[in-house]
């Protein structure tokens, strides 16, 4: 469910018929020069010229004059509707251009829509008149319109020169007749500024750059202006758990059971032990304060999290590897000292995992991911059909993919370690802040139900990135100001989850309609959550004077308060209606489920005969796939990097056996398993949806059975006089089925024109037309077995 396989959804999106002229959206055609004298456009004279009429005679004198001006009649002035622009608290109009075309990013396309293109201090904006009150889209971002790009998410800006492309950046000599914005959410808009006036292109091309790809310091983030302008508005406890207080953290260890081996700490009050930890952490219950601040929080295990059976998972801050021999002789001592606290009793056995050993480092995942997004980046529908044919070996070079498989299997790796040997895990790397994150909350995610849940996935971030210091503001490059501290590694997480969500939607309380948005919310820059590397630093930049974040003159708005940028009608859209929620039991069955994971208590602690399993696929399997993908697309699958054998072991167990969607999750980490993140990767290709189709299929009637469900209890209710129906609210939603296809929410149906038969020269090199049936037969085909 929402990981159909990428050549399969393009083919069954592809080549769309030819439709009826009435359904063509509504485009206004670009201006070319045309005679303000003369015959007739549609005049017979006009269509058979000189020699019409009377075989040679002179055409009739023209009787029509014009008196409107060719400027009047080549550009439509936009009306008061269309620049209608609406400010935040805060946000200021720096620079505008009139008469700008958005246009369609078809090939050789004179078509578009006119508008004003303008610029503030907050977002790049695009106003025009292509969108009528019937195609309100019904999930409408609040603070972002269909054609609003945030600063902070124009990813790179390119000007047309002669029909060819050049990047822009710093001051321009000359200027594009054409702007490309390539979006960090995968947006490409193009606009002509060809008919705007000189002056307002120089104002309008250099403010946009300037905004959006210059070098910023942290104050000067809108994020502060909107901060300072705005009405204060605080999360509630409801939404989200902060853990900002001491009360947090307890809380959290007695939900865990982890409140008998562990405790929390105040060493860190005023940052005085180290500027990335939070105010509050959890640490064992041996470890003296002074252990704590001897080294500035490294070398110091701290708690993530305890399992049902005793066992914990802990992360730490490692010590620098080139240093001074008696410096690196001393940390050797103290590690030592902590490694003997934590052994005994009742820590016991603990395993030790190095992740930068065993990961990609951050630099790999960043040159993976820059691979990865320009297969998503189209500038036309030719990009389009070009890479079609050779997706497959694109994709696997890019390497993307196989990053969110290790990540997978590594986590895997450590809840084994936690629930089928009862090991304590400490993942260790050098600010324990970036793939220590992935790692732990994935690992909370598969083994507890409650992070599973919205609130308790909102939790979790909050307890494991934000306050575990994880630097949004430089892997992010919020500031511009270092592309080598950039790396997408919160979005590698969320991309870890989604494979989760598809393979067991049931349960999850969250949409991958939420895991989008939630990507989409790491560059509007009203929410502090993700534009800090620090508690420390957002604590002394939100007075200036003081680390208290409770005595600050203002407070920022977090992300999880979601009526700030949706309707209660959209919201819906980011539940899952398919959850399996959990019964509550009541006293007298408590005894007998009193742990989580009972099935999982079954598997054998120790080894067992070995599968007759190679890899993770029966042999027939295997062969099959190999002979259909090649070598290739087989070397890919079965990957030289194997889980031991005691996580195989494990991971072949648990796959035998029912899943309790309230229990232990582990994803299939295969080749044909990890998949591509659909909805948020190919939500903006017209050419890649799938009319009808997709999750929204499902997702729609399901919803549809919900509100019909509501109704009757509702008129069961009134007719008993009974209270209301407490069940999950379903808000009734307009919803056109004949409209709707795979880039639901985010776009409606989009009528494309007819695909040419030989679109490319790829196709172009095929013999005949025998040859490119079997050509696109075998693409189908794959699909179908991926």
């Amino acid at each position: 469910m929402g990981g159909v396989n990428y050549v399969s959804q393009r083919r069954a999106a592809g080549p769309p018929e030819e439709p009826d002229e009435e359904s063509w959206e509504e485009l206004v055609p670009l201006p070319s020069p045309c005679p303000l004298a003369g015959p007739a456009a549609g005049s017979r004279g006009a269509m058979l010229g000189k020699g019409a009429g009377g075989g040679g005679a002179k055409p009739a004198k023209p009787s029509f004059v014009s008196y409107v001006s060719p400027e009047e009649i080549q550009i439509r002035e936009p009306t008061e509707k269309e620049v209608n622009l609406q400010l935040l608290p805060g946000e200021l109009l720096l620079c505008e251009a009139s008469r700008v075309l958005k246009c369609v990013q078809e090939d050789g396309s004179n078509r578009g829509t006119y508008g004003k293109l303008i610029c503030t201090n907050f977002k790049i904006a695009f106003l025009g008149d292509e969108s009528s009150a019937d195609d309100e889209p019904e999930f409408k971002n609040k603070i972002i319109e269909e054609n609003d790009i945030t600063l902070h998410c124009v990813d790179h800006i390119y000007g047309v020169y002669d029909e060819k492309k050049k990047s822009l950046f710093g001051q321009l000599k000359k200027y594009p007749e054409k702007l490309i914005i390539y979006c960090k959410d995968l947006r490409v808009f193009h606009f002509c500024l060809r008919y705007t006036k000189e002056e307002e292109v120089k104002r309008i091309v250099s403010g946009i750059v300037h905004h959006s790809q210059t070098p910023k310091l942290l104050k000067r983030l809108f994020l502060f202006s909107y901060a300072t302008a705005a009405p204060t508005k605080t999360v509630s406890q409801n939404q989200t758990v902060m853990f900002d207080t001491i009360k947090d953290w307890r809380e959290e260890l007695e939900r865990t059971k982890g409140n008998m081996k562990y405790k929390v700490v105040s060493a860190n009050e005023a940052y005085k032990v180290s500027e990335r930890l939070p105010l509050y952490f959890v640490v064992p219950m041996s470890l003296s304060e002074e252990s704590i601040l001897q080294h500035q929080g490294r070398g110091i295990p701290i708690w993530c999290w305890s399992c049902h059976n005793g066992a914990s998972l802990l992360k730490m801050s490692a010590f620098p590897k080139e240093q001074e021999d008696n410096t690196s002789q001393m940390h050797r001592l103290f590690l030592d000292g902590v490694y003997k606290t934590i052994h005994k009793p009742p820590y016991e056995v603990l395993k030790t995992d190095d992740l930068s050993n065993s990961l990609p480092s951050l630099q790999d995942i960043h040159a993976a991911y820059t691979r990865f997004k320009q297969l998503f980046l189209i500038d036309n529908r030719t990009d389009f059909w070009d890479t079609d044919v050779k997706w497959f070996s694109l994709l696997e070079s890019t390497n993307w993919l196989e990053i969110v498989r290790r990540c997978l299997k590594k986590a895997i790796e450590v809840v084994e370690y936690l629930e089928g040997q009862n090991t304590n895990v400490l993942l260790v790397e050098e600010y324990a802040s970036d793939l220590c994150c992935v790692i732990s909350s994935l690992v909370q995610v598969m083994m507890d139900s409650h992070y599973r849940t919205k609130f308790g996935f909102q939790s979790l971030i909050q307890k494991e990135w934000v306050m575990g210091g994880h630097c949004f503001l430089d892997r992010c490059n919020h500031l511009r100001q270092n592309d080598k501290e950039e790396a997408p590694v919160f979005l590698l997480f969320l991309d870890c989850v989604w494979q989760l969500v598809q393979q067991y939607p049931p349960a999850f309380e969250f949409t991958e309609t939420y895991l989008t948005v939630l990507s989409d919310s790491l560059y509007i820059p009203i929410f502090s959550t993700f534009f800090f590397n620090s508690q420390h630093q957002k604590d002394t930049n939100m007075s200036g004077e003081s680390y208290n974040a409770q005595s600050s003159h203002f407070r920022f708005l977090t992300v999880w308060d979601w009526s700030v940028q949706f309707e209660p009608k959209a919201q819906v859209l980011l539940n899952n209606p398919l959850y399996a929620e959990k019964q509550k039991l009541d006293r007298s069955q408590r005894k007998t489920t009193r742990f989580k994971h009972q099935r999982q208590l079954s598997l054998p602690l120790t080894q067992t005969k070995s599968s007759p399993k190679r890899g993770f696929f029966r042999e027939e399997t295997d062969n099959f796939i190999k002979n259909i993908l090649g070598k290739r697309i087989s070397k890919l699958i079965n990957s030289s990097d194997e889980l031991h054998n005691n996580s195989t072991e494990f991971y072949d167990s648990w796959h035998c056996k029912p899943v309790d969607f309230h229990g232990l999750l582990l994803p299939h980490i295969e080749g044909p398993g990890i998949k591509v993140w659909a909805q948020r990767y190919l939500r903006w290709i017209p050419e890649a949806q799938l009319v009808g189709g997709g999750i929204v299929a499902t997702t729609t009637k399901v919803l549809d059975v919900m509100e019909e469900v509501q109704r009757l209890q509702k008129k069961m209710d009134e007719k008993h006089s009974q209270t209301v129906f407490q069940g999950r609210e379903v808000l009734p939603m307009l919803r056109n089925s004949a409209r709707l296809s795979s880039l639901f929410p985010f776009a409606m149906l989009q009528r494309n024109s007819l695909k040419p038969v030989l679109p490319t020269s790829t196709w172009k090199d095929l013999e005949d037309e025998e040859d490119l049936a079997k050509r696109d037969d075998e693409f189908v085909d794959l699909g179908e077995v991926i």
